[in-house]
């Protein structure tokens, strides 16, 4: 008895000791992730290391089962099986899998991120309309002099765009914009998550405070019918990449993995397979943007089927069951390590 105690302490010790090593093995299968060209040297030193991980699991698994050792060790051997057996990189096969399989799973694992950030987006909006209809003069805040001279006049800063640019060069502008939004939303969320609070407080004030401005000079509806097209899609987006930046964020202040480093990565890898989703949403939305939302030839109710139709097909690919599948929480399990 004593000597089997004793073993297992052993173990614990060596296992501990060998941090260096997986954190070089991490480096290596790192460096496999990144470019297309790896000589022979670099996969068998990978093979290596896929190998010591599935002995040192084996070991975790018995000596210290549910630690964050065991956990990290799971995590990196994961990443390993599935860097060694993964097929070749195809561009249009490889953006079908994320959005058939790890978008759904994704969303699920981010649904209290995604209510949250839509919680406080909303109530910040209502905030802004509130303060700009008691304090008008705070437009100023969130509208150039030029737009509220137009306002002013009973002129929305959006009529006249088709007149000056062609819908092609305004839509590009427009997601570029959109694009741009989004990633910073998500990105904010290294600092500890409070960027991207501060970020979709912001954003949910300037919406709120834009629509109680123009509803004061009766131009409210007209806004409302501009936006309607895109607009459902576009702040739903920002919303969920938003969701992103939380789970950044979250990763640094409550790691889940045995290191905050770990951590981090997962959570970046995991967001990056999101926002290309995103990406993908906002290039419609600008597209809809710049031909759609500024031609007056278009009635309100064509805006809100549209807008509507498009937000519906767009939350099926959110949830996956635009491939008739629901939404499946990631798997924490990893392939049998070898004893």
């Amino acid at each position: 008895m004593t000597q089997g105690l004793e073993s297992d302490a052993g173990l614990r010790a060596w296992l501990t000791q060998r941090a260096g090593l997986w954190q070089g093995i991490e480096a290596q299968l790192a460096k496999l992730t990144r470019g297309r060209r790896h000589t022979v040297d670099e996969a068998n030193a990978a093979v290596a290391g896929y190998r010591a991980l599935a002995h040192d699991l084996s070991m975790a698994r018995r000596v210290l089962p549910d630690s964050r050792v065991t956990r990290y060790l799971e995590s990196s051997y994961w990443r390993a099986h599935s860097l060694l057996t993964r097929p070749a990189h195809r561009f249009v096969s490889d953006l079908a899998k994320i959005l058939r399989e790890d978008v759904p799973a994704i969303t699920r694992e981010l649904r209290g991120a995604i209510f949250a950030v839509t919680a406080l987006f909303v109530l910040s909006a209502a905030a802004g309309a509130s303060l700009v209809h008691r304090y008008p003069e705070l437009a100023s805040l969130f509208l150039s002099e030029e737009a509220i001279n137009d306002v002013e006049t009973g002129k929305l800063w959006t009529e006249g765009i088709l007149n000056v640019f062609p819908p092609a060069y305004v839509s590009i502008q427009i997601f570029t914009n959109n694009i741009v939004v989004a990633l910073t939303a998500a990105l904010f969320g290294v600092i500890f998550g409070l960027g991207t609070f501060y970020f979709m407080v912001l954003n949910g004030l300037l919406l709120g405070g834009v629509f109680a401005f123009t509803a004061q000079h009766g131009l409210g509806m007209r806004l409302f019918e501009f936006v309607s097209a895109h607009g459902p899609v576009e702040l739903t987006t920002i919303c969920l990449a938003g969701a992103v930046g939380v789970s950044i964020g979250e990763s640094l202040i409550r790691p889940r993995l045995a290191t905050r480093l770990a951590s981090f990565q997962s959570a970046v890898a995991r967001g990056s397979q999101y926002l290309a989703m995103c990406v993908l949403l906002l290039i419609v939305c600008g597209l809809i943007e710049g031909h759609i939302s500024p031609d007056p030839s278009y009635p309100l109710w064509s805006r809100l089927v549209i807008g509507w139709s498009w937000w519906f097909v767009a939350m099926c690919v959110v949830t996956g069951r635009i491939w008739r599948q629901p939404a499946v929480t990631p798997s924490r399990s990893t392939p049998a390590a070898a004893p």
